[in-house]
């Protein structure tokens, strides 16, 4: 199935990013500069949020500079009149969230990102689509999508094991910002340092995640080492020697495999103890900020890391906005106008929809798209 997607958006970065994973997307320049766009079936957009949220300057949507780019989308909704209609927003004071639901004409769903992902993103959506309740799906947590080094403990999660919500501010992430500010930007990675050798042969990985590509293993502590514990703080004398009694001792960081503390980890395949020594923080790849917004991976790989943090954190979730278009009735030539949408995450959403749809025999699919052909 065909279809057009026109796009409003400024960022040099994401119009470049977009282009490089659909290059008939029609990019329009400034919201302002819009005046009128042919038989519109979908009109979607993301308005920026810092003015509104609850974290963010609180200006409001009327003074907001940012956020009462709003009545740009109201003003082309009102103007070109789509037959479907899609904005996302974050939790707000309730005087904003009633503005909007009154230019709208509709009130908001809440959705969490959490349900289809690995990542916790309370966001709330103003349709016209009709929409079926958001069921969890499989249970994906954030350990599942780390790349091979990273652990994700309880300090890093919610109580559901998932990513809290990224956000743009990426830049100068540090563990103990990541733990007292909640900014929740890093994961742990141990290292076996009894270990002597190369660093690939000191990775502990989490039996939480995905095994690591297995190689041969010839001996030499190639074979993968797993994580069977939990991240404890112990005091330790200058000697090592536990000593959680002393009280003016500082916290150091462990891994603690049983409650007798027989070894700290064991690897997959001799069985071998190592015990795991020191602890390292790093920030969140933007590999794995990719799979916490559902895109696929490299989606954002044209343009630097903190291009790809600022607009991975500002973006949507594909998963989430699939779910919503799961109603949407498509057709050939189906015609989008995206808005603020920054690297496309409702044009991936939606050519997934269609991807999906396209490789369905199921009659449900079959009559919604012959049905909606009748109706062009």
């Amino acid at each position: 199935m065909k279809y057009q997607y026109h796009a409003s958006e400024i960022d040099k970065y994401a119009i470049k990013v977009t282009q490089s994973n659909f290059p008939n997307t029609i990019q329009l320049g400034d919201v302002k500069d819009i005046t009128n766009i042919n038989n519109v079936d979908l009109l979607v957009g993301g308005s920026p949020c810092q003015d509104v949220s609850f974290a963010g300057k609180g200006k409001g949507l009327i003074h907001g500079e940012r956020s009462n780019l709003f009545f740009e989308y109201v003003r082309l909704l009102n103007k070109l009149k789509p037959k479907y209609f899609l904005l996302e927003n974050v939790r707000m004071k309730q005087e904003y969230q009633d503005i909007i639901s009154s230019e709208l004409g509709v009130k908001p769903y809440v959705y969490n990102s959490a349900d289809v992902s690995a990542q916790n993103r309370l966001r709330w959506y103003w349709t016209n689509i009709p929409q079926d309740e958001l069921v969890r799906q499989e249970n994906i947590v954030l350990q599942d999508i780390l790349e091979d080094d990273g652990i994700a403990n309880d300090l890093m999660t919610n109580k559901d094991g998932k990513s809290h919500c990224i956000t743009a501010r990426y830049n100068g992430a540090v563990w103990w910002n990541s733990i007292q500010r909640k900014q929740r930007t890093m994961v742990q990675v141990a290292t076996a340092d009894t270990i002597k050798g190369y660093d690939i042969i000191k990775r502990i990985y989490s039996p939480m995640g995905k095994s690591p590509t297995l190689t041969t293993m010839q001996g030499g502590h190639r074979e993968p080492k797993v994580a069977i514990g939990r991240i404890v703080n112990r005091r330790l004398d200058e000697n090592g020697v536990r000593k959680d009694n002393q009280l003016d001792l500082p916290f150091t960081t462990k891994l603690e495999v049983r409650q007798d503390d027989k070894s700290n980890c064991i690897t997959t395949v001799q069985k071998d103890n190592v015990v795991t020594d020191g602890m390292k923080w790093r920030k969140l790849t933007p590999l794995e900020c990719e799979r916490l917004q559902g895109l696929p991976d490299g989606y954002t790989s044209e343009v630097s890391n903190s291009q790809r943090y600022k607009m991975l954190g500002n973006g949507f979730n594909v998963p989430t906005i699939k779910h919503i278009f799961k109603n949407l009735p498509l057709h050939d030539g189906f015609n989008t106008l995206s808005l603020f949408d920054g690297y496309s995450g409702c044009q991936q959403a939606l050519h997934e929809t269609i991807q999906d749809r396209s490789s369905s025999t199921t009659k449900e699919w079959k009559d919604l798209y012959n049905n909606n052909k009748e109706n062009v």
